[in-house]
């Protein structure tokens, strides 16, 4: 049995736009949509992990988060735990730190996007709560 990835996922909100990144293709799961994160590494909490995976992807610096869901979601070659919050409180101008394309998406069209299948409960909620 392979280890469960812990990763901290950032569900960044600005009025009605959601931040979304694209994957580079190399990945596990490359070239779909995703919300920014990534893993959480040994001694930090995921409020830490998140502050840093979001500076290291998306140039974004965290003024505060509150927890969205956990969820826990097995691929055929990888097991992932998602520790998502939301964010809204944030600093900075996103891009691709990486070289990854970055967008705004209004909450209106976030269906219109490839997610990798771990994402779809997340999408569920986010849609449920946000689109009123």
């Amino acid at each position: 049995m392979t280890k469960r990835v812990h990763v901290a996922v950032g569900i960044i909100k600005s009025g009605k736009q959601i931040l979304l990144a694209k994957r580079h293709g190399h990945l596990h799961q490359g070239g779909k949509w995703e919300f920014p994160g990534g893993k959480v590494e040994t001694g930090e909490t995921v409020t830490q992990a998140l502050a840093r995976e979001l500076a290291e992807e998306v140039g974004l610096n965290i003024a505060a988060s509150t927890p969205f869901m956990l969820l826990s979601y097995d691929y055929p070659d990888k097991q992932v735990l998602l520790d998502i919050h939301l964010v809204t409180e944030f600093s900075g101008n996103a891009y691709g730190v990486e070289g990854q394309e970055v967008e705004w998406v209004h909450l209106d069209k976030l269906q219109e996007y490839t997610f990798p299948d771990a994402n779809q409960p997340v999408l569920d909620k986010i849609l449920t709560e946000f689109s009123n």
